[in-house]
């Protein structure tokens, strides 16, 4: 598939801060690309060099080809772009908050009349239009934050944070618009904490951790690549590793024990036959144990909290 956005050793500091450390990756068109990584990791960063925000200082970012340091007129009309803060005037309706940003856009008269009543039917907000925006829940602004970012039918939609302190109907109103945009052809980045919403609807991820990029793929090659495989049991006897070689690590789990192992399937018929045969007592349950894309985050990037 042919990339829309492809990154190229891109560094970024702040006085001595290093906040992006040579970090490359392509985003395919018509994908959504989840970007995760803990608090100060650089994903915001990241997205606003992007956008053209920031200056670009060390390496290259080209979107369709051209690069965004010296087309930044081309960037502003294929890139829309949802800030993690809620940026719309509360003392103005919806609409005149979107006639406003519509104008940063270049969009005027029928034109403009026409993209505010589509963009307002697909957040859900068609009749709130004249409401004020101070009136509205945080899901609400959420979803006309997203909908002045698409006023000018942007080819990339990018996406910091867009359901943080919202209510599961406006969070699942927003999964919705973001499956219809990709399926329409439009290349979403997605920016996280929450590893299901990524699960749910990203086709291609990267981790970021201290302004590097840890891992990225698809969600299967990471899960691939990173998940520790495992067998749980429930077991009314003690179950020694040194009866099974492949077990790696016996770690205690609800009322039984999760068994790291390289071939988890192998385990399980050992353990069915010996079972079985009267050798471990009866399992009174057996199962794989499901790669976790939030296991996987951890174990990466570290349980240690980051406030900052």
């Amino acid at each position: 598939m042919k990339t829309i956005l492809d990154v190229d050793d891109l560094t970024k500091t702040f006085g001595t801060n290093t906040v992006l450390d040579h970090i490359s990756f392509s985003i395919s068109r018509g994908s959504c690309y989840g970007l995760l990584g803990p608090n100060g990791a650089g994903k915001s960063t990241t997205m606003k060099l992007l956008t053209g925000i920031l200056e670009t200082p060390t390496g290259s970012i080209k979107i369709l080809g051209h690069d965004v340091a010296t087309a930044r007129d081309m960037v502003q009309k294929v890139v829309g772009y949802v800030p993690q803060e809620i940026t719309l005037y509360e003392k103005l309706s919806a609409e005149d908050n979107l006639i406003f940003f519509g104008g940063l856009y270049g969009l005027k008269g029928k034109q403009l009349k026409e993209r505010i009543r589509t963009v307002l039917t697909d957040t859900g907000l068609l009749d709130r239009a004249n409401d004020l925006v101070k009136t509205f829940s945080g899901g609400m602004k959420r979803r006309i934050n997203i909908a002045s970012a698409l006023l000018h039918e942007p080819q990339i939609l990018i996406l910091d944070e867009p359901t943080v302190g919202i209510d599961p109907q406006s969070r699942n109103h927003i999964f919705g618009m973001i499956r219809r945009l990709r399926d329409a052809g439009v290349t979403i980045i997605y920016s996280t904490h929450y590893m299901e919403e990524v699960e749910a609807l990203c086709d291609e991820l990267a981790i970021l951790d201290h302004g590097k990029m840890i891992a990225q793929g698809s969600l299967s090659d990471i899960l691939d690549r990173f998940s520790q495989k495992a067998v749980y049991i429930e077991n009314q006897n003690a179950l020694g590793a040194e009866a099974y070689p492949a077990i790696k690590k016996i770690t205690p789990h609800h009322q039984g024990l999760i068994l790291e192992c390289d071939q988890p399937l192998s385990l399980m018929r050992q353990l069915l036959d010996d079972a079985a045969a009267g050798k471990i007592g009866p399992l009174h349950a057996i199962e794989l144990m499901k790669p976790s894309l939030e296991d996987v985050f951890l174990s990466l990037t570290g349980t240690r909290l980051r406030d900052e």
